[in-house]
């Protein structure tokens, strides 16, 4: 009786729950800032230039599930003090209290907090798979919601690479994220001083190179 029992309740569990196991396998990573970067466009009647970050000017986390990759979440970070765009004086007038007014800690970082994926299917070892990433993008902290559009690799590293990689800080598993994403000053409540009107454009166009560690 109670072996019969036994397969009964095996031949009903087996369908619900499957060969695998019941629970995601989330995995946390960490940003490598000299592997990453992050930059932005303005291309303006009068001028076009490009804002580059240093190596320690980006910062970020991610938390994904290669099986699930939809339900990721992450954040990235830029340090405004930190771009430059090859002229001080630019550099400095766009930090200033007329516009980004970066002196001010909360104004100094430019955030993307990541709230959804979409994607077709798993993340696949070694496959850069297009994606779409919505998310909100917090500007001298004035959020608006975004929606990136970017492509996703997986890296797996055998024992031996990771031993010959390891001194560079990468990790068994690691992940590269690049994205582009568009976004206006006046969407952000940050109006354009009149001298920078033909100078710097509305709309900014930011585009990221991110590579990911397992933490």
């Amino acid at each position: 009786m109670i072996r019969s029992t036994a397969r009964v309740l095996a031949v009903v569990l087996v369908p619900v729950l499957g060969p695998g196991p019941a629970f995601a396998d989330v995995i946390a990573f960490k940003l490598l800032p000299n592997y990453s970067r992050a930059t932005f466009k303005s291309d303006a009647p009068l001028e076009t230039f490009v804002g580059n970050t240093a190596a320690e000017g980006v910062a970020g986390t991610l938390a994904v599930d290669p099986a699930k990759p939809q339900t990721a979440t992450g954040m990235v970070k830029v340090d405004m003090n930190l771009v430059r765009t090859g002229v001080d004086k630019r550099d400095a007038d766009m930090r200033s209290k007329n516009f980004l007014e970066t002196e001010v800690d909360a104004n100094r970082w430019v955030t993307f907090e990541v709230k959804g994926v979409e994607i077709n299917g798993p993340l696949e070892v070694g496959k850069a798979i297009p994606v779409k990433v919505r998310g909100v993008l917090t500007v001298k902290q004035k959020p608006v919601e975004r929606v990136a559009d970017a492509t996703v690799t997986w890296i797996k590293l055998t024992p031996e690479q990771v031993e010959n990689q390891r001194r560079f800080g990468f990790t068994a598993d690691n992940i590269k994220v690049r994205a582009r994403l568009a976004t206006t000053f006046a969407d952000h409540n940050i109006p354009l001083p009149q001298i920078f009107v033909f100078k710097v454009a509305n709309e900014i166009q930011l585009e990221t190179d991110l590579t990911f560690v397992r933490q």
